[in-house]
């Protein structure tokens, strides 16, 4: 029997915990060692050391330079993603980086460098890519089912807006939310895109528009390939977490709608009602979670390349810069005035 991987997770908020509930729940031959958070409170360190952790930590060094560590999970604040990627790979250890890897481009292509040199495994997590609905889009399309992809149409809408200091640090609606349908239309399409044209508002909070950021959006990709994708965007749908993807193709199309509690229609004379979509991405993408852990792990034990990888994260975020661009000046702009994605 092949030996445990040995993990450590740096970062004890949201994200951190579920990645470590879905590690000690759901996945087995990995052991988590080590979990290190600065702000570690009693609550969340009582709960690690219920899943089994042997220790928790504020200090995530005891990571880096424990030997028997494999590797590292960064849950940690955007601004440290960077520079604990290249600690950790330095120090021999296989990474899983929560999205995006940095806010600035050079960073992620300083990391990526360091990631190169090391030849250890990176995979970013762009967790939706692993959701069953998605994969079954993923396997329509590659199966030849609606031929040649034309028009990708994604929603993205959030049930209510974060906080106003965490989008005062996040980079905005393109980074911290419309990433991941810019990851999902790339994955779908099976191309790269080279053009980018965004309008966004303020509808939803004037606070919003202060700090510096949109609330709704939406985001025209176009890809090499000729195919097209349009994105919209929402911080608030008073009915819950909105996620639905329509591919179109010369043959024929494939759509997904939302998951809900509970598949079933009620209809009397008051009219058809069914449940509403769960109501956020905790609900919707658990399972998802835990896939690309799965196939993160499976990487590692057998030496293969990492599903989504630095590249995908670096894209991501050129992306997203492209579309805050746009939105700011009014104009498509091409990815190629953002960078060079070949050096």
């Amino acid at each position: 029997m092949a030996k445990d991987v040995i993990v450590g997770i740096v970062g004890a908020g949201r994200i951190g915990i579920v990645h470590a509930k879905s590690i000690a729940y759901e996945i087995p031959g990995v052991t988590i060692k080590t979990v290190a958070d600065p702000y570690l409170t009693d609550e969340a360190a009582a709960l690690l050391t219920k899943l089994g952790v042997e220790n928790v930590t504020k200090d995530y060094k005891e990571i880096i330079n424990d030997p028997d560590i494999e590797a590292v999970f960064i849950c940690s604040s955007t601004a440290t993603h960077s520079p604990i990627s290249q600690e950790a790979c330095k120090a021999g250890k296989h990474v899983f980086c929560e999205k995006p890897v940095d806010l600035d481009i050079d960073k992620i292509k300083a990391t990526l460098k360091v990631v190169r040199d090391s030849g250890v495994k990176y995979q970013v997590g762009f967790n939706r890519r692993f959701d069953h609905n998605f994969m079954a889009l993923k396997a329509a399309i590659d199966s030849g089912k609606i031929g040649d992809v034309h028009v990708l149409k994604l929603t993205s809408r959030d049930p209510g807006p974060p906080p106003i200091e965490y989008i005062k640090v996040s980079g905005g609606i393109f980074y911290d939310m419309l990433v991941h349908d810019f990851d999902v239309a790339r994955f779908l399409s099976g191309s790269e895109v080279v053009e980018v044209y965004a309008a966004a508002a303020v509808r939803v909070d004037e606070e919003i528009g202060k700090a510096g950021d949109y609330d709704t959006a939406v985001v025209t990709l176009k890809f090499e390939n000729g195919a097209i994708a349009v994105v919209d965007g929402s911080r608030k749908a008073s009915y819950g977490y909105d996620q639905r993807v329509e591919v179109f193709g010369s043959k024929g199309a494939v759509a997904i709608g939302n998951d809900a509690l509970s598949t079933a229609v009620i209809s009397n004379e008051t009219g058809v009602t069914s449940e509403k979509p769960l109501h956020f991405f905790l609900e919707r993408y658990m399972g998802a979670y835990s896939e690309e852990k799965v196939q993160f792990f499976d990487a590692i034990r057998n030496n293969k390349k990492p599903p989504v990888g630095g590249y995908d994260g670096l894209v991501s975020v050129v992306i997203a810069e492209a579309a805050k661009r746009s939105a700011q000046e009014n104009r498509p702009v091409k990815i190629s005035e953002i960078t060079d994605l070949n050096d």
